[in-house]
């Protein structure tokens, strides 16, 4: 899940939470080896390496949510496209 401190959409859910919840769901994902086929980590490419709650601001479509065009190409090009090839 990628960051998304100070978003608009739910205000009056308590972050702290919801933060820990998304930090919680990232690293069993992480660190599931052998669960999935591959994994792409889409919270690393989009978020912020000084404040890793939230989106970089060039990634941003501004609800603090939702990643921009650049935000979705940064996100594009951190797709492994070997996880795409046949296995043998």
């Amino acid at each position: 899940m990628v960051p998304f401190e100070n978003q608009a959409f739910r205000p009056s859910t308590p972050k702290p939470e919801r933060e820990k919840t998304r930090q919680a769901v990232n690293q069993w994902i992480r660190s599931s080896g052998g669960v999935f086929d591959g994994m792409i980590d889409f919270d690393k490419a989009v978020r912020d390496p000084s404040h890793l709650t939230m989106i970089l601001p060039e990634y941003d479509s501004g609800d603090h949510l939702h990643p921009s065009d650049a935000g979705y190409k940064k996100m594009g090009d951190a797709v492994d496209l070997s996880l795409f090839e046949e296995l043998q």
